[in-house]
């Protein structure tokens, strides 16, 4: 779908990994990064939650621009 870093499917594949982790990747057809990418947002999100004890997910939301920058550089065939 993507044809390199800045094209519109990346963009759109980095504006759907900022609210779920790891749909980007799903977007683009990277099936293994995705689910690695949602499940280091679960995780992360678990954790600040088991720290915090507060309802604000940060962990969840820096694993999620991680995976929008990800989303975002992806050139394919590299």
């Amino acid at each position: 779908m993507s044809a390199g870093q800045g094209s519109a499917g990346n963009v759109i594949a980095a504006i759907c990994s900022l609210f779920i982790p790891g749909l980007g990747q799903l977007v683009q057809g990277r099936v293994l990064s995705a689910i690695l990418w949602f499940v280091a947002a679960c995780i992360a999100g678990a954790i600040t939650w088991v720290l915090t004890v507060s309802l604000f997910p940060f962990g969840w939301f820096v694993v999620s621009l991680f995976s929008c920058i990800s989303a975002a550089i992806y050139r394919p065939g590299r």
